[in-house]
């Protein structure tokens, strides 16, 4: 992995901005699920929000391994706010890979400095990681297009001024996902963002409802001007979206492992410090190995992107370990830590609270199986 200087300079802008603001503060706003007005808008500030935008529209335009480190460490120190950039992110790669002329000018300068945040909108009540057995639909009426269906669990929906909605526009096509579309659809008449849905861990960042109720678009706001495209689109983007939930679980897993190798060194047990028991050193052995497999296969998917090559097989193979990963070291740090571990004075019972969500989210590990078993027949056809 090369990274420019001015990547470098990112990463380490991010991780002072971690260590110096957010750790300190995390629990302020963690504890009572509050949204963290302040850190995000100094996320603004500092660029994080334009990262995958190119320098023309005024963003940072890092590479996506560059990308992945700096996601790392915004879960390093608190898992939501890497969450905050994660939807946004893949929408701005989807507008600058796919986009008219237009809608890169529309949107991607106010993606750049965080004035517009986006988010996707692909889950659906009955349909979990099931894309193709979506019901929210668009039909056509003149030049625009009416829309009726229910997203859920959809991050950042109330403070999104942008939402990446995948739907049906052509409900005979066969096989269905030849019949969707990406919608670039903005808050208005009959989009209603209904309740905030509770979550064991992911505080802070709502995950909402969003219902779609005789919402109207023009046909000029379908992602790239052109109709039933939208699958291919989005899972061109989704690889980058499961690179970033591997480096939000690189980062969940690499907070709990400092929190366990420091206290690993500060207690002591029967006259030493407690890495010296052979039953917790190799915890922390096996706990740093997996941390590092996990961070190479992100990092190879991350650079396979990068050099313009499909990614779907690495992409889901990073966000598979590195999910598993990060929730094993998390709970390990809790063994490492013994009883206060499971106590709210640490920050790793909150580790163990964020982890599933990488198991689960951007497609579950489940699927991941299927989408690396089905690329690793595809390219080793006999």
């Amino acid at each position: 992995m090369n990274l420019t200087g001015d990547e470098q300079q990112m990463v380490e802008l991010v991780a002072d901005f971690v260590d110096r603001r957010v750790r300190p503060g995390v629990r302020d706003f963690e504890a009572d699920d509050i949204y963290p007005e302040e850190f995000i808008e100094e996320m603004k500030a500092l660029g994080f929000f334009g990262l995958l935008v190119p320098a023309e529209f005024g963003g940072v335009d890092v590479s996506t391994a560059c990308f992945a480190l700096v996601t790392e460490q915004l879960a390093r120190g608190w898992m939501s706010l890497a969450g905050a950039i994660g939807g946004h992110s893949v929408i701005s790669y989807l507008i600058r890979t796919f986009g008219t002329a237009e809608q890169q000018r529309r949107y991607l300068p106010g993606m750049a400095d965080g004035s517009i945040r986006a988010t996707m909108a692909l889950t659906e009540p009955g349909g979990g990681s099931d894309l193709q057995a979506m019901r929210t639909g668009a039909v056509r009426d003149g030049d625009h297009w009416v829309i009726d269906g229910s997203k859920t669990w959809i991050s950042n929906a109330a403070h999104a001024q942008l939402f990446g909605l995948l739907c049906i526009t052509d409900r005979g096509a066969c096989p269905a996902h030849r019949g969707m579309s990406v919608i670039l659809a903005e808050p208005g008449d009959g989009l209603i963002v209904s309740k905030k849905l509770p979550k064991l861990g992911y505080r802070g960042v709502e995950a909402c409802e969003v219902v779609f109720d005789g919402y109207r678009v023009a046909g000029a706001d379908i992602l790239g001007g052109v109709p039933n495209a939208g699958w291919g689109q989005m899972m061109r983007g989704l690889e980058v979206g499961r690179i970033q939930v591997a480096a939000r679980a690189l980062g969940v897993g690499q907070a709990a492992l400092d929190d366990a190798v420091r206290y690993a060194q500060q207690r002591e047990s029967f006259g030493k410090p407690i890495w010296r028991h052979q039953s917790v050193g190799n915890l922390l052995a096996d706990m740093a190995t997996k941390q590092q497999a996990a961070r190479l296969l992100t990092l190879n998917a991350a650079e396979k992107l990068d050099a313009g090559e499909r990614a779907d097989m690495e992409a889901g193979m990073a966000k598979l370990f590195a999910s598993e990963a990060a929730m094993q070291i998390a709970l390990d740090a809790i063994r490492v830590h013994g009883g206060y571990g499971y106590s709210k004075e640490y920050d790793v019972e909150r580790y163990f609270r964020d982890a599933p969500l990488m198991i689960v989210g951007e497609g579950t590990n489940e699927i991941q199986r299927n989408v690396i078993a089905a690329q690793l027949i595809a390219r080793n056809k006999i």
